[in-house]
């Protein structure tokens, strides 16, 4: 009898397909496991933006959580959209009772524009729970820059600010640095077990699809821990899987915005 790892994302819908719960689906199943989800949110999006959205209720979004780990016994967790702190609260809770052996999470918080998606109040709920209780979080240098208090704009910011990060809530720390200048993108991870830093390099890739990202990043990292890779390369695996996917996203039309990545790559 064959039991494939299986990874329980938590996080919101996207009605196009591009990004959260769907996106995450998606790459979990590209990389040949099996996905299960719990929904936060439900939004009205496209590649366009996003018109609406209505969080779950939390005795819903916790029942989700239990229902799946109570069966289902996923070896990793990944979390995107919580939209606000009593959910934050919820999922912390209630994962609290499993203890997972993987928490990938994946903080969204800032939209790709520099908006801010949260509340402060949500922002300091999850400080003191979600991020203590996760085993890697991969913000965007925006959102490593609310969580930091201060401006990050060099490689050596975000070793310093991934060290500081990992200390502060005992995590280890991926930096996504798609926002630097120039031409070639370097996320930064520091690895708090090891106590490690871990550079992934690559050439920019010129397309306007790129949508769903964060979520597939997050989603192939928590995928490829649960299969037994070891973080650091985890990471560079799921760096290579991501890069491929939106390798081919440039190629393709779906939309009339912001494209998805290609994640059966």
């Amino acid at each position: 009898m064959i039991t494939p790892p299986i990874i329980l994302t938590i996080a919101g819908s996207d009605c196009s397909g591009g990004a959260g719960i769907q996106a995450d689906i998606k790459a979990i199943s590209a990389l040949k496991a099996y996905a299960a989800s719990a929904i936060t949110a439900v939004t009205v999006q496209n590649t366009l933006g996003v018109q609406s959205s209505l969080p779950m209720p939390c005795d819903t979004v916790r029942d989700q959580i239990r229902a799946v780990m109570d069966d289902l016994n996923p070896q990793s967790i990944k979390i995107g959209m919580v939209f606000n702190a009593e959910i934050a609260l919820t999922i912390a809770h209630t994962l609290q009772e499993y203890a997972p052996q993987h928490i990938v999470y994946d903080p969204v918080m800032i939209s790709t524009s520099g908006h801010r998606l949260i509340t402060e109040e949500s922002i300091e709920t999850i400080k003191g729970t979600l991020l203590p209780l996760s085993t890697l979080i991969t913000p965007n240098l925006h959102e490593a820059q609310l969580l930091f208090g201060d401006t990050i704009s060099t490689i050596t910011h975000m070793e310093q600010t991934a060290r500081q990060l990992a200390d502060t809530y005992h995590t280890s720390v991926l930096i996504k640095g798609g926002h630097l200048e120039g031409n070639t993108m370097c996320d930064v991870l520091y690895d708090s077990t090891a106590r490690q830093i871990h550079h992934y390099t690559s050439e920019k890739i010129e397309t306007h699809n790129l949508h769903g990202t964060g979520c597939t990043l997050s989603s192939a990292i928590a995928t490829l821990l649960a299969q037994g890779q070891p973080l650091h390369q985890a990471v560079a695996s799921a760096k290579k899987y991501i890069t491929e996917a939106i390798f081919l996203g440039s190629n393709m039309q779906i939309g009339h915005g912001n494209g998805p990545v290609w994640h059966f790559v």
